[in-house]
């Protein structure tokens, strides 16, 4: 398992650990965990696709049908929850090394837990990241080293820049999955189904306690 995971805490560090086997066994890398609500909570996953190829609603449902029977088995919540399943986004939250090296040149901001230089939000162009920094040059021309472990939030922020950039490593991606994937059959099989199958009495399974939303940013 890669060792470039968001951090989380609490819960969500407990929903993280549960779901990243998971994950990794489909094809998926988990960008964020996050809970909010308190009646009824929502997890909201946020994921990549390994590949980096085009996130889409199929994969929301197939990482929903997936998570959501690990959660059921887990219980991390014991009350009435919601599941949400959605992409990182254009925009994206910048959690691990490999978003801020990916998208360096980008326009990003930063929360920090813990002001620097006075400063507590930071704005500038990322400039990549290792296991304890991430490096941002500031809209002054100063560049700036953060702990990583003092960052509350990072995320891209939207710009035609960011939209071309994104669009091309999507294409990138598409074009490597397109060019492993295996040719169609030239051929259908025939089958017959002149014969009756047996009946099977369909088993109801115990109903969870959540609702699953897939969504796509």
């Amino acid at each position: 398992m890669d060792d470039d995971q968001p951090h989380h805490e609490g819960l969500e560090a407990r929903i993280a650990t549960a779901i990243l086997p998971t994950l990794g066994q489909l094809g998926y890398e988990l960008v964020r965990v996050q809970v909010s609500g308190k009646e009824r909570p929502v997890v909201q996953i946020m994921a990549d696709r390994i590949d980096e190829a085009t996130f889409r609603v199929e994969d929301c449902e197939i990482i929903s049908h997936a998570v959501g029977a690990v959660l059921d088995v887990e219980d991390p919540i014991r009350s009435e929850w919601s599941l949400e399943i959605s992409s990182a986004g254009i925009d994206r939250p910048l959690t691990r090394a490999k978003d801020w090296n990916r998208y360096a040149g980008q326009l990003a901001t930063v929360d920090l837990q813990v002001p620097q230089d006075n400063r507590r939000r930071l704005r500038g162009i990322a400039l990549g990241a290792d296991a304890t920094e991430a490096r941002i040059r500031l809209e002054d021309g100063t560049e700036v080293v953060v702990p990583r472990g003092n960052i509350r939030r990072a995320k891209l922020v939207l710009t035609d820049a960011l939209i071309e950039h994104s669009a091309a490593l999507a294409a990138v991606a598409d074009a490597r999955r397109a060019a492993l994937e295996p040719p169609p059959l030239e051929s259908a099989v025939e089958v017959d189904d002149s014969a009756e199958a047996p009946e099977v009495e369909a088993e109801t399974p115990p109903a969870p306690r959540r609702r699953s939303t897939p969504k796509r940013n």
